[in-house]
């Protein structure tokens, strides 16, 4: 046999093996994607959902889509049977997947405790994250501190020992397999209602409206705070 012809041979040989190698590799890649992509069955909310709204409720306001693995929020509900028996906490919209941590059992939503708002003080509620509450460790008759956040530029604490007359959500003592009792969130959000004179009403209805709010919690014979607003320049010096 010839030179040529067995240089040829190799070849063909050769290019057999590279062309299995390439098809192999790209199989494997195709594998590793479609694991990527499995889909998995959730629950999509398809029309906005009012804050307060049984999981009985909602056949009407979600559906189960299939969606690719990787897009799949933590702990996404793919059956409303998981949160039977409890509420939404927030307003839920249109695309979102729906979680349990936006769930409470309505107990847990009602007000722990209620005390009177001094006579001609209005009451208003907001709305918020438990990490801008104390972690939810608030009750009624707490004096709390109101800062106001505008955007980037500064926080002040706008008010201060502003009594709380009521709080719904909070925390929830729970029982671990052990029998101890420990405390957690009973949901994502509280509401918290404020007793103010009528002008810091509008404050606070405005700052709940259009700005970022943390309430601290600060006892009635706590200093008073004249420093005035922290602005991003002090917190970057």
């Amino acid at each position: 046999m010839s030179r040529r012809i067995l240089a040829a041979i190799i070849a063909v040989v050769l290019a057999a093996i590279a062309a299995l190698l390439v098809i192999n590799y790209v199989s494997q890649a195709d594998e590793r994607a479609m694991a990527d992509m499995s889909p998995e069955t959730v629950l999509i909310v398809t029309d906005s959902v009012p804050e307060g709204t049984p999981a009985s409720d909602l056949g009407d306001y979600v559906s189960a889509d299939e969606v690719p693995a990787a897009m799949v929020v933590p702990d996404s509900l793919g059956s409303l049977d998981d949160v039977s028996g409890q509420v939404t906490t927030v307003r839920l919209y249109p695309g979102e997947q729906l979680v349990p941590g936006r769930f409470a059992r309505p107990e847990d939503l009602e007000p722990d405790d209620e005390v009177q708002a001094p006579e001609g003080y209005h009451q208003i509620t907001v709305q918020l994250p438990t990490t801008r509450v104390i972690g939810g460790h608030l009750t009624a008759g707490d004096t709390v501190g109101f800062f106001v956040s505008a955007g980037e530029t500064e926080t002040q604490l706008t008010l201060q020992k502003v009594l709380v007359t009521r709080v719904q959500g909070g925390v929830s003592v729970v029982e671990d397999e052990n029998g101890a009792e420990t405390t957690e969130p009973a949901a994502d959000s509280l509401m918290v209602t404020l007793a103010v004179e009528a002008t810091d009403a509008k404050l606070v209805a405005h700052a709940a409206e259009f700005h970022g709010i943390w309430l601290s919690l600060e006892p009635e014979d706590g200093p008073d705070d004249d420093a005035g607003p922290v602005t991003t320049e002090d917190v970057l010096q």
